[in-house]
């Protein structure tokens, strides 16, 4: 799909994007369908036809670093660098945005939430396939007095032949059921954007105060080989995700940008029970919110072959307990994390949890626990896996480093995937980084080079409003 390694596009781009996640491929389709000229620059490639996507091999290699990327507090972050970006490795589940949005920050994202979610067929799955062990814990979370519900999928399983959906899945989709952006990155070719792949973008171009287009090194993973590039663009659209769009930001001189972070940061609560675990399950089909905590329960286990690594971390004896994995029982609790830490750099992170974080944590793994032993897991098998970041975000904040309309201070330059979070979302993040993309598709359209000012918020929401 994409050309082969040049310095020159086709034709002229009016519009870049950077980076092809949910964000920057919405985007891109957006204007593209729209008649703007768009050059998509995606750092990774493009591994959907390759053998090896979907399998453990695979992983590591389009996991940045292999899947060994922490914050220097130890939070394990995956970080897939490839067409799609973390649609590609993601468990396919949709939320709509939180009424916070709307209420806080004045953004009304329901309209093209809803218009995604028409589209994608977004939906829990039928009963029958959302899994036994899965559905056995949901209903000992509801005989709790928890509201588990099903959880809204970006899943068809009738594009599936045959549908082979299992814990394995967060490797990448294999059998076709799962929407990643990817997706709408082909839409946007086909409607004529042009898409370079392993094109790396180093520095933002800005003169006099206005952006002038990108530049990097393209067709190698190395930032030291590869074809150096220029491309000029009256408007650039960084969607680099949660940790390569304010390290990008810093490089215009925008200081705010990677000063506090979210995470979601997640933890896996296992317990052994009789009978089959959720391994085969597709993973996530139950979910339970409980906002006054602050925290989002579902029912996921790591892959097979992932779980004696992460258990390792944890020391030997726990590595050891992988035979059992079969007949694991898994309760993920997603906490909503407070803004803290920073990024330096995309391999200097530092992030943590707060006293007010761990405090909440402590409480939902008691919660967990009890959930899985009342769904029949020996107690003495409870264990809870290490920390890991999964929705780095709110590292360029709504209010602070971009305004309600996405523009940055730098005239021209947009940003549109999670780092925008004025808070932490503490739900599945996609089909919220979509709407705003759609929402900011529309802005640039209607608008013809688009907005033209700096950060703004909405009428009562100063900068720095409270998160």
């Amino acid at each position: 799909m994409s050309s082969s390694p040049s310095s020159t596009p086709q034709r002229p781009p009016e519009v870049v994007v950077v980076g092809s996640g949910p964000g920057g491929a919405t985007v891109a389709r957006e204007l593209a369908r729209g008649g703007r000229r768009v050059l998509i620059l995606e750092r990774g490639r493009d591994w959907r036809s390759s053998r090896l996507y979907g399998t453990y091999p695979g992983a590591l290699l389009y996991a940045d670093r292999s899947a060994l990327l922490f914050t220097r507090e130890g939070l394990n972050i995956i970080r897939p660098l490839m067409v799609g970006g973390a649609t590609s490795m993601y468990c396919g589940c949709a939320a709509h945005p939180r009424d916070w949005w709307k209420e806080r920050y004045g953004i009304d994202l329901e309209e093209p939430a809803a218009d995604a979610a028409r589209e994608l067929g977004v939906e829990p799955l039928p009963p029958e396939l959302r899994g036994e062990a899965s559905t056995r814990i949901a209903e000992a979370g509801m005989e709790a007095g928890m509201p588990w519900e099903p959880q809204l999928k970006f899943l068809r399983p009738e594009r599936a032949d045959p549908f082979d959906c299992g814990a394995h899945c967060m490797l990448g989709c294999r059998c076709g059921a799962k929407w990643s952006a990817g997706e709408y990155v082909d839409q946007a070719v086909e409607a004529g954007a042009e898409l370079w792949t392993r094109a790396r973008v180093d520095r933002i171009l800005v003169e006099g105060g206005a952006v002038r287009g990108v530049a990097g090194r393209r067709g190698a993973s190395s930032v030291a080989r590869g074809t150096p590039f220029q491309v000029e663009a009256e408007t650039v659209i960084l969607a680099a995700g949660g940790i390569g769009s304010p390290v990008l930001l810093q490089g215009c001189g925008i200081e705010a940008a990677g000063q506090g972070m979210a995470m979601d940061t997640t933890v896996m609560v296992y317990g052994t029970a009789p009978g089959g675990g959720i391994g085969s399950d597709p993973p996530m089909t139950w979910s339970s919110a409980d906002d006054e905590l602050g925290v989002l329960y579902s029912t996921l286990i790591d892959p097979w072959l992932m779980y004696p690594i992460i258990m390792a971390q944890k020391g030997l004896r726990w590595s050891l307990t992988w035979p059992r994995w079969g007949r694991t029982l898994g309760v993920m609790i997603k906490l909503t994390d407070e803004i803290s830490g920073r990024v330096l750099a995309e391999d200097r992170i530092e992030k943590g949890l707060t006293p007010d974080d761990r405090e909440r944590l402590d409480r939902a793994r008691e919660v967990a626990g009890r959930i899985l032993r009342q769904a029949g897991c020996d107690a003495d098998t409870i264990v809870s896996t290490p920390l890991r970041g999964t929705h780095p975000s709110a590292t360029a904040r709504i209010g602070e480093v971009v305004g309600a309309d996405l523009a940055t201070e730098v005239e021209g330059l947009h940003v549109c995937d999670a780092s925008v979070f004025p808070e932490a979302l503490g739900r599945p993040t996609v089909l919220t980084i979509i709407a705003l993309a759609r929402r900011l598709s529309r802005q640039l359209l209607a608008s013809g080079n688009g907005p033209e000012s700096g950060p703004r918020t909405e009428p009562g929401h100063p900068p720095g409003a409270p998160s």
